[in-house]
């Protein structure tokens, strides 16, 4: 029988917490009035945020070196629907699950869709997978991705690349999803291997080739990355090379932004910035980097770049997040996956509330006057406001936790499905 986190569970094992957290609620509600902002407004916005958990993320793992399995891990994809359930009921901010096919390919698209209902979820966008062989996405071995999906020599190893493409689409749309998003590992590992412009018009034909498939409503996502596993030359390398290829598929293709994809000290806000300014802005995946695509826990690393990538997304949105695909994407070796997703969720809602801390009319003045100095103060007024109560208030508010990972380890809901689904399971992923 399935493990569940309820609403009155959450109110039960935090009763003791109330007075505290009522007491600094005032406190940072009275610090937020001095800065000329609305505590309530703050709350309103966080209270309508939600990102997804992508499926992979519900077990550990995504290293190349080994897996480390936690007791529980989800067994089946209609247990790592479960494990989402219990992330949103904690935080409140987490109604939807992004599937990765082939490693989560559901064999009843629509009962699967039931299930995640019953529970509130939804399903985010799609995610395909030609950086691998499998036998489902090869023809049953008849051809490999070895050499590249879309930019492959090939034109049977391309075509077999649009056709999983295809399936997924229609997965997807069984599943009520309504976005594909499609990273690329198409590249070259040695100078000469391949012609910069033939694999990448190739890629661009192919990925045309899906965009008219869509289904109405449904986006196209091109997510970029500099290297890896190609360690050359990437197809589809950086932001612009993203931006023409989301031009070239069609009108309904958009850029998506991994914050690990890029190369150390890259301005990701600025890329932000410029892809908002051409229209083809798409989503996001929240992670953090030290040195290259590390997938850490969002804001460990760098929490000030993320609260200047809120600052980019509210001004694109008019004061408000624009309606992207958001969703965390990280790699848990050593964490519990549902408490580094709850420690991300969390840390997204902290920078956005900070970020509509900030006051853009004063902000402007000071760019105007070239007054740097005011500018900074500005931005580190904002920045530098304990949200915290803010964040918990809204997670109270709509039925959730105020402090989520104290509260998942005191209803142990881990040891419940550890004991129901088993202590050596290793969930499906890298």
């Amino acid at each position: 029988m399935a493990i569940r986190i309820e609403t009155a569970s959450i109110a039960e094992a935090e009763a003791g917490l109330r007075d505290h957290h009522d007491a600094d609620l005032d406190h940072a509600s009275e610090v937020v009035a001095r800065s000329g902002a609305s505590a309530h407004d703050v709350v309103a916005a966080l209270r309508g945020f939600s990102v997804a958990a992508p499926s992979w993320a519900l077990g550990t793992g995504s290293t190349r070196f080994g897996r480390f399995p936690i007791p529980g891990e989800p067994r089946t994809v209609e247990e790592k629907v479960d494990d989402v359930a219990a992330l949103h009921a904690l935080t409140g901010a987490n109604a939807s699950i992004s599937l990765h096919v082939p490693w989560d390919r559901p064999a009843e698209p629509v009962a699967l869709r039931e299930h995640a209902a019953s529970l509130g979820l939804r399903f985010d966008a799609m995610n395909s997978n030609t950086f691998q062989d499998n036998p489902s996405t090869t023809r049953e071995g008849a051809i490999t991705y070895k050499y590249g999906s879309m930019s492959a020599s090939s034109e049977s190893v391309r075509a077999a690349a649009v056709e999983h493409n295809l399936e997924v689409i229609a997965l997807g749309d069984a599943l009520g999803s309504t976005g594909l998003t499609v990273w690329l590992g198409d590249g070259t590992n040695h100078p000469g291997q391949a012609d910069f412009r033939t694999q990448f018009d190739r890629v661009a034909t192919c990925l045309r080739q899906v965009h008219d498939a869509l289904p109405e409503e449904w986006t196209l996502y091109t997510e970029h990355k500099p290297f890896e596993p190609a360690f050359y030359s990437s197809v589809n390398a950086d932001w612009g090379s993203s931006l023409l290829l989301a031009q070239a598929a069609g009108s309904r293709a958009r850029c998506l932004v991994d914050l690990g994809h890029h190369l150390p000290n890259c301005n990701v806000e600025q890329v932000v910035s410029r892809l908002a300014m051409t229209g083809r802005l798409g989503g996001f995946h929240f992670n953090d980097s030290k040195y290259g695509d590390d997938d850490l826990t969002v804001g460990s690393i760098q929490p000030y770049q993320l609260f200047l990538i809120m600052l980019e997304l509210l001004l694109h949105g008019g004061g408000s997040l624009p309606d992207l695909a958001y969703m965390i994407d990280e790699s848990h070796n050593v964490k519990d996956p549902i408490e580094d997703l709850i420690q991300a969720t969390d840390q997204i809602q902290v920078s956005l509330a900070q970020a509509l801390l900030v006051d853009r009319g004063a902000l402007t003045e000071a760019q105007d006057a070239d007054d740097p100095v005011a500018a900074a103060e500005i931005l580190q007024r904002a920045y530098r406001t304990d949200v915290r109560p803010l964040v918990a208030e809204a997670r109270r508010l709509g039925g959730a936790a105020m402090d989520p990972i104290r509260t998942f380890r005191r209803l142990g809901y881990r040891r419940a499905v550890a004991q129901e689904r088993g202590f050596n399971r290793v969930a499906t992923g890298l």
